[in-house]
């Protein structure tokens, strides 16, 4: 849920059962057979096989329109069934950018103004230590420069308490116990409580719960099938998917936690999609199906974020939006999520690549293994 979250190193029992590496037999996504040279297969099976991950997906876009997905790995380590190519996931934190999206809309549509203070939609709301809803703006929100602390960090165990319902402003009432992180627009912090409150403004000013207008405003208006908001009390994954785990502790046998409330993340980070249907999402946004051109600009306006955030060199941080490098020249846009069982990074290119990587372990079997995941995101955009 919390972006390049530090987890503890885990380790975990070798996966005994054989690894699937297969492709999806119906377009968009491509029925051709899987080349033995093929990179990202190969990355795949290492995240698996070296890295211990029960599976690994993929879905690579190019500038051809069409995708191509793979998965390694198993499904259900009891079972040992094969892992589903193009499977459905928690997406986690890459809710950000849709939630982002449905605000930046609401500046188009002239109800919200990015440099206004979230007193103006949200009265009262804010306030603590250093808190104070008349000094952030919404843009601060969606840029985590607000100085709002992170709930996250507060919260009780969430494999322990996975099956308990949380309320947003349950939610928030544990940031605002604690002081803010430094001043409005003076720092930059990852902060999922930015978008807890970006959720209850887009309530406020619609009317509407923000599932429905997220459905509605994205999900529905480019056509991701695969893609939906879990509704409250919605503690499985709807179609075919990977079993997500963790491990209680260093040397125990993963914990299966696919079940799960996903209201700890809500408007932060509860979505579940399938790799493919990410790529359509960040495609159709940087292709200005989404938003309008000074939106979208502004979304893409970034700012430096610290050295010691855990990002690779490089990376910038737009409004619910991330840039970083690519090693063949040129950037690629998206965002990453890690949540109880899960862990992906998706991003998209000016000129129409896409990629998802997807693992099913969070916190993972080592450290090296997520950094590898996301490095794989790279070899899927530049090959």
């Amino acid at each position: 849920m919390s972006k390049r979250s530090h987890h503890r190193r885990i380790t975990v029992a070798a996966v005994s059962a054989a690894t699937a590496l297969v492709l999806a037999g119906t377009l968009p996504v491509s029925a051709a057979q899987p080349r033995a040279a093929d990179p990202v297969q190969r990355g795949l099976e290492r995240l698996v096989h070296q890295d211990g991950y029960p599976a690994a997906l993929a879905a690579a876009t190019g500038r051809d329109g069409r995708t191509r997905a793979a998965a390694a790995g198993v499904a259900d380590l009891r079972t040992g069934a094969k892992a589903p190519v193009d499977g459905q996931i928690r997406a986690a934190s890459i809710t950000k950018s849709f939630t982002a999206v449905a605000v930046l809309q609401l500046v188009g549509e002239g109800k919200v103004a990015l440099d206004a203070p979230v007193e103006t939609y949200l009265p009262r709301l804010l306030r603590g230590d250093g808190i104070d809803g008349r000094r952030i703006t919404v843009r601060q929100l969606l840029q985590h420069t607000s100085g709002l602390p992170d709930y996250v960090q507060y919260m009780d165990d969430l494999v322990s308490n996975r099956h308990r319902y949380y309320r947003p402003r349950t939610l928030l009432d544990l940031a605002l116990q604690h002081k803010a992180e430094f001043p409005p627009g003076t720092g930059w912090r990852y902060s999922s409580t930015d978008y807890l409150v970006a959720g209850l403004l887009i309530e406020q000013v619609t009317g509407r719960p923000v599932d429905e207008e997220i459905t509605r405003r994205v999900i529905d208006r480019i056509g991701l099938r695969h893609t939906y908001f879990p509704a409250a009390g919605d503690q499985g994954i709807r179609d075919a998917h990977p079993h997500g785990y963790v491990s209680l502790k260093p040397g125990t046998p993963l914990l299966d936690v696919t079940e799960m409330d996903p209201s700890a993340a809500w408007a932060g980070g509860a979505l579940i999609a399938t790799p493919s249907d990410l790529n359509r999402f960040f495609g159709a946004l940087l292709g200005g199906r989404l938003l309008k051109p000074a939106q979208l600009a502004q979304m893409r306006t970034t700012v430096a974020i610290p050295a010691d955030a855990g990002y690779p060199k490089g990376t910038r941080f737009g409004l619910g939006l991330s840039s970083q490098p690519l090693s063949c020249g040129g950037l690629m846009w998206g965002h990453d999520g890690d949540f109880r069982g899960y862990a992906a990074d998706s991003a998209a290119t000016d000129d129409g690549r896409a990629a998802t990587i997807a693992v099913t372990a969070e916190p993972g079997p080592t450290e090296q293994g997520r950094h590898n995941a996301a490095h794989l995101l790279d070899t899927a955009l530049c090959e």
